[in-house]
């Protein structure tokens, strides 16, 4: 019986990958809803949601690269 061999690591990274998906998610909707709420801000709330879509992406990045490191990709 051969069985089934990889690595874990590709499936630990892909579970952690719906972390920083929501939280992309919920920093534009609370974009989209500030924006609608107050339309003179946007200019501020726009720069401060891509600040928060940036450093919630490089969480996904960093687990990317845990992910080949400590998978023995």
């Amino acid at each position: 019986m051969d069985g089934i061999t990889g690595s874990l690591g590709i499936v630990g990274y892909g579970l952690s990958a719906i972390g920083p998906g929501v939280g992309v998610g919920l920093i534009f909707a609370a974009y989209v809803s500030g924006v609608a709420r107050q339309p003179e801000a946007r200019g501020m709330l726009q720069t401060i949601a891509i600040l928060g879509f940036v450093l919630c992406e490089q969480f996904a990045i960093f687990g990317i690269a845990l992910a080949f490191v400590f998978g023995g990709l």
